[in-house]
């Protein structure tokens, strides 16, 4: 018997998907709260959107810039934040304001003098900020043998990726973020989150040999 348009049914209810999308709704006022509490002199709150966006902010310069020079550049993206801050127009969307300061200051990275081959050529020197990307063992953790090299394999494969796939799957991979995590921080539609994993996926089996590659799809 069809339920009549009172009694219809939020499908996303079954599967789990209001909970997150409402947890992530409270954390979009509470940005808000922050960036107003920062705005007026707080220093800690800015400190709570730091230790909340810090991942993020990560996972996009590590997409574009040589792996030693991401934690300085991660300085400068919060430093150049805190002193526009006054200039966001809608607090709750400081994730995307935040990721676009971030593209931003990669793109003059690499505007200023470094060339593009350069990307992969320091992904040695901090392997252990990969021990994420090809299993689930704490981020403290350092990889050894096999891990570490196919952990730096696995990146230098990404980086190869569109920029869209790129920056979402090492988002995913590396920074240990789920799906919605990575639409609620980076302001991109649940939707385009799903494309950009599965296809960047697909992409990256390729590259990787399926057969021995030790990625399993994400949804």
């Amino acid at each position: 018997m069809a339920s009549s348009s009172g009694d219809r049914v939020d499908p996303a209810a079954g599967l789990g998907l209001r909970p997150v999308r409402e947890r992530f709704a409270a954390e979009v006022s509470e940005d808000a709260r922050l960036v107003g509490d920062a705005r007026a002199g707080d220093r800690a709150a800015f400190g709570r959107l730091y230790d909340r966006y810090a991942r993020m902010v990560h996972g996009v310069l590590l997409a574009k810039v040589p792996v030693g020079d991401v934690d300085d550049l991660v300085q400068d993206v919060f430093l150049l934040a805190l002193r526009r801050l006054s200039t966001l127009r809608e607090p709750g969307s400081f994730g995307a304001w935040l990721a676009a300061i971030a593209r931003n200051q990669a793109n003059d990275y690499h505007r200023r003098s470094v060339p593009e081959d350069q990307l992969t050529d320091d992904a040695s020197e901090n392997e252990s900020e990969f021990s994420n990307v090809s299993g689930d063992r704490p981020s403290g953790d350092r990889p050894s043998g096999d891990d570490s090299s196919s952990a730096v394999a696995i990146l230098d494969a990404i980086r190869t990726l569109p920029d869209a796939y790129r920056e979402t799957l090492i988002l995913r991979l590396v920074e240990g973020m789920t799906g919605p995590e990575i639409a609620a921080r980076t302001g991109l539609t649940h939707g385009s989150v799903r494309v950009n994993l599965h296809r960047g996926m697909q992409q990256l089996r390729a590259k990787l040999n399926p057969g021995d590659s030790p990625i399993e799809e994400t949804q």
